[in-house]
């Protein structure tokens, strides 16, 4: 045989295109040599044109066939004798058809190819048609086929291995037989019900076994996740027994999946320690039982953790510690040997009394604190020696030299974990830039670090040291609405002397519903309360509050962490306060607090492109304050800003929250006003104009008043560019200031005149 026969097979992890590749290589079907070679004989095609049609009717043959007898199952030509050459040359069809699916499916699965929905029904098809020419070759004409049932049996397995929505196709598929049979014999009235109730049946076995199935898996997955549910409840038992976790309250949840997994990690390598150990035991010591019992929390009951015995009788329910040889070995904290007839077992349940007994205690190493007892037994009269005592001792001693080895390395890890979490908080704090952005990332960090049911964070009053305000509330249950923007002074409740004092409070565990907390205000729904200063330096600058409904919420050395990431948040509200000022100058007037002039620029080009987007009107307003230099000269450039400081503050009180108010340069100023039209920012202009005429400035020269030039321009109409519209507006603003001053001028009244004219 020629190396070309051995077929070419794909590596492990191979890409889907070097599948491809090797596939070409690998020999071809009988079924495609066969209609190549015909093609090839006939001379109908060339070489490539031959080997992709034999490729697509090799693929074609499945549909083909189903397609043609099941066209043939309705003209009921297998109404014959069972076993004729119609039958037979049928289902010999039907099997070439079925082996070049399988084939196709065996070659896909090798590739690692799901079914698709093609391959699926095409499979589903052949399996149906092939039901109903062997159901109708029984039938012969005589009524109700003896195999009728085969179709109904083909149908549930379709519809249970296959997609749901093939198996619906599969399903209308033989319905539509059923009443394309009865159709082509003539569509007699009284074949219908026959007709109906195959279909029906078909329809009736499809459905039912789907829902059973369905119901099956549900139930399974049902099962499957209560035993989950119930091993992780026993894992977290096992976990607060062997000292691996604090018992907690029961509505305690985890807060790190990672613990979750240690704990079960750790639990499990426990078990195969005792299981190990027992092993030892059985073999060395031939016993009937040997059994571990553990001490359960409040010393009051013994609980079998593990256990080889051929006994069906050990209790597994928790029994009281203090009866019989093992509540001996609890009480006296040392090895029990009793031989004879035993009648302190008291962890049998059927009475059962062996004729020899050692049960030796589980003594911690530090403080001799007993945490259980490993028992053993014998039926026969052969007592223990002091060989076996030492052995089941040594072994007694490793099981809890293994739960201290997991304990020691659960606490290795957490505290690793703990410290990688610290510091990615750091960083994080360090990388932010705006007071809500450190808010956020303190919270965050928090509930991180511990558990947290309310938080805040409290702030001086840059204006007053003397006055605190609460900026951000976590937890709304816990009067989120009534407490943020609420202010008080230092001297007032343990925020206030947290801050004043500069120090962790509070140092014992008070009731925060009963403590005043924020000045007089304390809160509800929580047992433990703790609050770090926030400092700069050496200057408390705030606090930040935690609140947990658990007591004890909160152990020293995450208050420690805490400590110290809330004087990073502290310079990192610094730095973001900094970051504020420093944009505030960059974007705004220093003398009037305006948008200064190049940030009018870039937010009049915004918004000049968001009104060509969207086919918006934007006003551009342009107004100029009347003989502002004789106010200089007369009164002094001290009046001069006081004026253009009082100009600026009437400005942003009568324009809108969404219009930009700028100082354009000296007396000038500018108000891009979107998704207004010219008569809009006509009303706009005026009132700024009546007010600023209003205005009184006391001078030591007596009362000023002053008045002001407005030209309004609009988008479209006045301009579709930025220098146009500006350069309108400010047409306008001259034709006020040469036309007497003190008046709004748009662009649309000077064009009305020019019409009119022309």
């Amino acid at each position: 045989m020629t190396s070309a026969a051995t077929p070419t097979r794909a590596p492990v992890g191979a890409t889907p295109s070097v599948r491809r590749r090797l596939a070409l290589q690998r020999p071809r079907p009988v079924l495609v040599r066969l209609y190549a070679a015909v093609f090839s004989e006939l001379g109908l095609l060339g070489a490539p044109a031959r080997r992709r049609g034999a490729r697509f009717v090799a693929r074609s043959l499945p549909a083909i066939a189903a397609v043609g007898l099941g066209a043939l199952v309705p003209l009921r030509v297998f109404e014959a004798p069972l076993f004729g050459w119609p039958q037979i040359s049928a289902m010999a069809v039907l099997a070439v058809a079925l082996g070049a699916v399988v084939w196709r499916r065996v070659a896909r699965t090798a590739a690692g190819d799901a079914a698709t929905y093609r391959e699926q029904l095409e499979l589903g098809s052949v399996f149906v048609v092939a039901a109903y020419v062997l159901a109708q070759s029984a039938a012969a004409g005589h009524g109700e086929s003896a195999f009728q049932a085969v179709v109904y049996l083909v149908m549930a397995f379709l519809v249970a291995f296959l997609a749901p929505g093939v198996g619906a196709a599969l399903v209308g598929l033989a319905v539509a037989l059923e009443l394309l049979v009865w159709a082509a014999h003539g569509a007699r009235g009284w074949e219908l019900p026959d007709a109906i109730v195959h279909s029906g049946f078909v329809t009736v076995f499809a459905v039912l076994y789907w829902g059973v199935l369905a119901a099956q898996v549900a139930a399974s997955r049902r099962d499957e996740r209560i035993a989950i549910d119930r091993r992780m409840k026993e894992i977290d038992q096992l976990a607060r027994s062997y000292r691996l976790t604090v018992a907690a309250p029961d509505d305690a949840q985890d807060r790190d999946e990672r613990d979750r997994r240690w704990l079960e990690g750790a639990v499990i390598e426990i078990e195969a320690a005792v299981g190990g150990a027992l092993e030892v035991a059985e073999a060395a010591l031939r016993c009937h039982t040997c059994a571990l019992f553990w001490l359960s929390d409040d010393e009051k009951e013994l609980v079998l953790r593990d256990c080889r015995s051929p006994s069906e009788a050990i209790a597994r329910e928790p029994f009281p510690a203090g009866e019989g040889a093992l509540g001996a070995a609890v009480r006296q904290g040392r090895a029990i040997r009793i031989h004879g007839e035993v009648k302190g077992a008291t962890y049998y349940g059927d009475g059962m009394r062996p004729r020899a007994l050692l049960a030796v205690p589980l003594l911690e190493p530090r403080g001799g604190f007993v945490r259980g007892v490993v028992v053993v037994d014998r039926l026969e009269a052969v007592p223990f020696c002091d060989d076996d005592e030492r052995l089941l001792a040594r072994l007694a001693a490793e099981i809890l030299r293994a739960i201290d080895a997991e304990r020691l390395i659960k606490d290795v890890k957490q505290g690793r974990a703990e410290t990688d979490r610290f510091y990615r908080s750091i960083e994080r704090l360090n990388r932010t830039q705006k007071p809500a952005d450190v808010f956020d990332a303190l919270f965050e960090v928090a509930r991180e670090m511990v558990p947290v049911d309310f938080a805040a964070i409290v702030l001086r009053e840059e204006n007053d040291e003397t006055r605190v305000r609460v900026v951000r509330v976590f937890g709304g249950e816990h009067g989120k609405g009534a407490l943020e923007g609420h202010a008080f002074t230092v001297d007032s409740g343990l925020v206030g002397s947290a801050i004043r004092m500069d120090m962790i409070l509070p140092v014992a565990a008070p009731d925060p519903a009963k403590t005043p907390v924020f000045g007089d205000v304390s809160l509800k729904g929580l047992t433990s309360l703790k609050i770090l200063p926030l400092r700069v330096g050496e200057r408390p600058v705030g606090a930040l509050v935690l609140g947990a409904e658990r007591r004890n919420a909160y152990a020293p050395e995450p208050v420690r962490q805490l400590n110290v990431v809330a004087m990073h948040a502290a310079q990192s509200l610094e730095r973001a306060h900094l970051f504020d000022k420093t944009e505030r100058l960059a974007t705004t007037d220093g003398l009037t607090g305006l948008v200064n002039h190049r940030t009018f620029q870039e937010r009049l080009d915004g918004h000049l492109a968001q009104a060509q987007r969207y086919g918006k009107k934007m006003s551009l307003i342009l107004c100029d304050i009347d003989h502002f230099k004789s106010v200089n000269d007369t009164y002094g450039h001290p009046v001069g800003d006081q004026v253009l400081r009082g100009v600026a503050k009437t400005l942003g009180k009568d324009a809108r929250t969404t219009d930009v108010v700028a100082r354009y340069g000296g007396e000038e100023f500018a108000i891009v006003m979107p998704e207004t039209d010219t008569g809009g920012a006509m009303v706009i202009a005026e009132r700024i104009r009546e007010r600023i005429g209003k205005l009184v400035f006391e001078t030591e020269q007596g009362p000023l008043r002053v008045t002001m030039s407005l030209g309004v321009a609009t988008f479209p109409e006045d301009g579709t560019k930025k220098a146009e519209l500006v350069e309108r507006a400010d047409g306008c603003l001259y034709h006020a200031k040469r036309h007497g001053r003190n008046q709004s001028v748009s662009a649309a009244s000077l064009r009305a005149p020019r019409r009119a004219a022309g």
